[in-house]
């Protein structure tokens, strides 16, 4: 599933318009993004949690020409799926 079909479904099970549907979406999707953004964590009871890890700096390779670079500290959102999600999938 794509945010379009989200937003599709979103309109058609609540019996909204497809602009309103969209600005929905948009909408918790800034908030969750500005969120990880601060340095906050989402958990969705039954779903899943987004937290930020912090990567550090480290000498990396640069696999095309072979050459050692320094690949600078970095911050990436991480998912990790809720139990009741996981269950679902699994069965």
């Amino acid at each position: 599933m794509n945010k379009s079909e989200l937003v599709e479904a979103l309109a058609s099970s609540r019996d909204l318009t497809y602009k309103k549907s969209e600005e929905i979406v948009n909408i918790i999707f800034e908030t969750m993004a500005d969120t990880l953004a601060h340095g906050g964590r989402i958990e969705i009871r039954g779903f899943g949690s987004f937290v930020v890890k912090d990567y550090k700096s480290y000498m990396g390779r640069n696999p095309k020409t072979g050459e050692i670079i320094h690949v600078k500290p970095k911050k990436l959102p991480f998912f990790k799926v809720g139990k009741q999600l996981r269950e679902l999938v699994d069965n």
